[in-house]
């Protein structure tokens, strides 16, 4: 229905097309949605309460746990289908089918459509050509899907957790659970059981290195690369110019990674919610981000129910609020907010 009369149940993720449409995994329910610019929200695909693995169009369809949700330039949504251990694929029209994996059989196979495997993959994002980069949780892996459905792994080794640098295989990872792209064919991965922000060049064989932070030494300390420490980097927002956004949830901060590798604190201390420059500013579990196209930072702070927005020269204001738990938050080439208020099960503009 119309705007505030909607109703969402652990709303996850969010994605916006480029004419201004929100798409949400609304998880509780397995379904997906679809928030018009006029504020208008219907069901794109799948039946509220009736999980299961069909593929079909609109409420035929079925999901079960759907936790990232992206769009492609066409209109195509690809969505993390979690608790089915696949990927699936949506079109403007409602149809969805199964892109890779196989509903139901986790596992961590390389192969075309349904003879590749996948463990509970939670995050998601498509690059201009149309490959899907997934990262694949229970794995410990990064995965890559082709437009043809072919899936092989990026980096990493199923099974094989931990922290290591190198090219493809031999890297390893802890528990990835976000994956972005920026524009010079970089896929960032936030690394959440090693608190570090990994890199992945796409060019070459998929050289993997540690952008920031380092294994196990959780923190607050800025500096260069390994110098830098996180406690639990949470969401993640990249800019044109490679410019990385980080949401430290736990350490009530805003950190900001240079072209670099150079981590600072943009805004934050532990811990509260007063407003103004740097240092000055708190927040309390700070957990999503977003960037507009001027550079401005928006924040969804988790603690206090606010969105916050941090201007470039790293001024903090509370520019919304009323929310009961904020946990996502993107913007749209015109300058609007849309929030996940996952407390009250609402998507907010």
């Amino acid at each position: 229905g119309p705007g505030r009369t909607a109703r969402f149940s652990r709303p996850l993720s969010v994605a916006v097309d480029g004419a201004g449409n929100v798409f949400v995994a609304d998880a509780g329910n397995g379904v997906i949605r679809k928030l018009t610019s006029a504020g208008e929200v219907t069901t794109l695909a799948g039946t509220a309460g009736a999980s299961g693995t069909a593929d079909g169009t609109g409420a035929a369809a079925r999901f079960n746990y759907p936790m990232a949700v992206t769009v492609d330039g066409a209109g195509n949504l690809y969505v993390a289908d979690t608790k089915n251990h696949t990927i699936r694929k949506i079109t403007p029209a409602g149809e969805v089918t199964t892109l890779a994996g196989t509903a139901g059989a986790a596992g961590s196979v390389d192969g075309t459509g349904s003879a590749a495997r996948f463990s509970s993959p939670t995050g998601v994002c498509v690059d201009g050509a149309g490959t899907v980069y997934v990262a694949d949780t229970g794995n410990h892996t990064i995965r890559q899907i082709t437009s043809a459905g072919e899936v092989t792994t990026l980096a990493g080794t199923a099974g094989a957790a931990g922290s290591v640098d190198g090219t493809g295989s031999a890297a390893r990872f802890g528990s990835p659970v976000g994956v972005g792209l920026d524009d010079a064919g970089n896929v960032f991965v936030t690394d959440a059981g090693n608190g570090t922000i990994r890199r992945i060049k796409l060019a070459g064989a998929g050289v993997v290195t540690t952008y920031a932070g380092t294994a196990g030494e959780s923190g607050t300390t800025d500096g260069p690369g390994s110098a830098a420490h996180f406690y639990r980097p949470s969401g993640m927002a990249v800019t044109a110019d490679g410019t990385v956004y980080i949401a430290d949830e736990v350490a009530f901060t805003i950190r900001r990674i240079a072209s670099d590798g150079a981590v600072t604190t943009l805004a934050g201390v532990p811990f509260g919610t007063v407003d103004g420059e740097g240092s000055v500013a708190e927040f309390v579990s700070p957990v999503g981000a977003a960037v507009d196209g001027v550079g401005n930072l928006y924040v969804a702070d988790a603690g206090t129910g606010t969105i916050r927005k941090i201007t470039r020269a790293g001024v903090v204001s509370t520019v919304a609020g009323g929310f009961e738990e904020a946990e996502g938050v993107a913007v749209d080439g015109a300058g609007n907010l849309y929030v996940a208020d996952m407390g009250t099960s609402t998507i907010r503009r």
